[in-house]
């Protein structure tokens, strides 16, 4: 009998104002720190074990450190190992 692998797949819509309470040149970051702390929480994973892909960090940073996107849509995907992978969602 073959074994599943067990991932869980989930899509998220994340609010990153709070970004805007940290100083300004440094709110991407804190954008970066806000979408790890969340899908940490939700996917209950420890943050370390939360790896954002390039282009999501990409999104992040496009309008330089100072101005953040107020929201971002992502998917986020568990292995069974504990570590998860945030994407953007295929279209």
């Amino acid at each position: 009998m073959p074994e599943e692998s067990t991932t869980t797949e989930a899509m998220f819509n994340i609010n990153l104002r709070r970004a805007r309470d940290t100083p300004s040149p440094r709110r991407a970051k804190a954008a970066v720190n806000l979408v790890r702390k969340f899908i940490s929480r939700h996917m209950k994973a420890e943050p370390e074990n939360v790896w954002i892909d390039n282009q999501v960090a990409i999104y992040l940073w496009s309008r330089g450190a100072r101005k953040p996107p107020t929201r971002v849509t992502v998917k986020a995907t568990k292995f069974e190992d504990g570590l998860v992978e945030v994407t953007f969602p295929e279209e």
